[in-house]
């Protein structure tokens, strides 16, 4: 008995250590700070200025909290941070304006899984 949960424990250790933080699923949070891909965002959605300051603030908090997850190389804090910027940003933007932030953002990573893929 003891050597089956020897074996177990070491085999969920193995496995949990051979996935790394894949840093580039993440990326997407980190354009959205950027000014032209904001603006853009911004044409896209239609929003107003009360509805952009508040996104800034989002994002920027959002790029806060990320680059400090992945400097700690912790998963768990960066799906954090992405779901804080989702549920923000829910917030702020009206139901048909969230379903198309919803289609930039898969979109975007979609474009970048496809640009990996092609670079491979």
């Amino acid at each position: 008995m003891k050597k089956i949960l020897v074996v177990l424990t070491v085999m969920v250790a193995s496995a949990t250590s051979v996935f790394a933080l894949d840093t580039n699923k993440y990326d997407v949070f980190f354009k959205l700070s950027n000014t032209n891909t904001f603006n853009t965002l911004v044409r896209f959605l239609d929003i107003n200025s009360d509805q952009s300051e508040h996104l800034e603030m989002v994002f920027s908090m959002t790029e806060a909290k990320m680059k400090s997850a992945l400097k700690a190389k912790n998963e768990t804090a960066a799906e954090k941070a992405m779901y804080f910027n989702l549920g923000n940003v829910k917030y702020v933007l009206s139901e048909v304006q969230y379903k198309k932030y919803l289609y930039f953002v898969n979109v975007s990573l979609n474009s970048e899984y496809d640009n990996q893929l092609a670079n491979k």
